[in-house]
């Protein structure tokens, strides 16, 4: 029997393997354990907003992932359900913005997570919360 962060980690790859949007994004996978998970990402040129700040697009697309990591964390196939943000302090060009994400809740259908979105220097950028619904499959079969 395996434990809860190795399957964690063979989730995790599993997901990377096909999530080409995350990779595509330059998002950089931190480190995934039981229900929590952490993605990173630099702020480019071509992710800025007419206001020279990070598009909040990306920075949803940054929580998401790490959402999805961590509700994915327990071989079981989730899917978000539905996600809200909150942006607090704007995204500066070359900026790393780290997401963290725990799971609150995770019942047999769902789940709640939340997700912090920090700057490298600790500032709070973004808080979002994503509801996950399990679909049938397994990503460890």
């Amino acid at each position: 029997m395996q434990d809860k962060d190795e399957i964690a980690r063979l989730s995790a790859e599993a997901m990377w393997a096909e999530d080409n949007a995350t990779r595509a994004l330059g998002i950089e996978r931190v480190s995934v354990t039981s229900g929590r998970a952490t993605m990173a990402m630099t702020v480019e040129p071509h992710m800025t907003n007419g206001h020279g700040m990070c598009h909040g697009g990306y920075i949803f697309l940054l929580a998401d992932s790490a959402f999805a990591f961590a509700c994915n964390s327990h071989g079981q196939r989730h899917v978000a359900q539905h996600c809200s943000v909150t942006f607090l302090a704007p995204g500066k060009l070359g900026s790393r913005l780290i997401a963290e994400a725990y799971e609150r809740q995770r019942g047999e259908r769902s789940g709640i997570c939340d997700v912090t979105v920090r700057d490298e220097t600790g500032t709070v950028i973004a808080e979002f919360r994503g509801h996950s619904r399990s679909i049938p499959g397994s990503l460890l079969s």
